[in-house]
């Protein structure tokens, strides 16, 4: 992780480039102490999440130890503390997504405020690969972006959603030409640091309360069920499959 402020933004950064930014339980609880430490900071007036490299975050690292060794308790509720945070902190937070938003990646981009995406980017939940389901609370968040049928359609048949057509669906805010990514983030990062910090904690707070009152009880729910779907020799086959770069072959069991 890269954790750095710069001026009036604090910039948070998956920084594995070599594994997709897939992220690890101490990566998530390092972004989530950032994101709570600048709840106070009065210097901090945005937040920037990005990704190194190629891509924005590939999801939880299921090629690391994490998912077999504590699952249900280790990554899904840093992932699900990182997203409440990112709705929670009455600070603008925009997602700059340089590439691929894959699973809990995907959560996070949509749990932004405003999310900026190059054009080559795309958005993908990938679960039902693995024969896992969606956490990190994108069963709220996806279908209050693009309603209940788009999400199932992403949920179930694990389809790519190209940068353009998330815009055209009303799931992120801006995608721009590849080649003027980094400027356009500096300069809507810029336009926010500089703007009313007391009107956006209330805007934040009312579009909330409107549009993701469902969240909390999704936490719950994606934790329970994939805590069962942990257990399921489907998930076994997914991941062996996953990490023999193969197709799986599930049995429903």
């Amino acid at each position: 992780m890269k954790i750095e402020q710069d001026g009036a933004a604090l910039r948070i950064e998956f920084d594995r480039p070599d594994r997709l930014n897939a992220v690890t339980t101490a990566m998530l609880v390092r972004a989530g102490d950032a994101v709570e430490e600048a709840l106070a900071d009065a210097s901090v007036r945005v937040v920037v999440l990005t990704g190194a490299g190629r891509a924005f975050c590939a999801g939880a690292d299921l090629a690391g130890s994490d998912i077999e060794a504590d699952p249900d308790t280790g990554t899904i509720d840093a992932a699900n503390r990182l997203t409440r945070l990112f709705r929670d902190i009455p600070k603008p937070v925009v997602a700059a997504v340089n590439g691929p938003a894959v699973g809990v990646g995907c959560s996070f981009a949509l749990a932004a405020d405003l999310c900026v995406a190059r054009e080559s980017a795309y958005f993908l939940l990938a679960f039902a690969a693995v024969g896992l389901m969606p956490d990190g609370g994108s069963t709220a968040l996806v279908p209050a972006a693009i309603g209940r049928a788009r999400a199932a359609r992403m949920a179930m048949l694990a389809e790519r959603v190209p940068a353009p057509q998330a815009l055209e669906w009303g799931m992120i805010s801006h995608v721009v030409p590849d080649t003027d990514f980094d400027a356009e983030v500096a300069r809507l990062t810029q336009q926010l640091a500089e703007g009313p910090t007391a009107s956006f904690a209330q805007t934040k707070r009312a579009l909330a309360a409107s549009s993701l009152a469902q969240l909390d009880g999704a936490f719950e729910l994606e934790r329970t069920g994939q805590s069962s779907l942990f257990a399921t020799k489907d998930f076994a086959e997914g991941l062996a499959a996953f990490r023999a770069k193969r197709r799986p072959e599930f049995r429903g069991e």
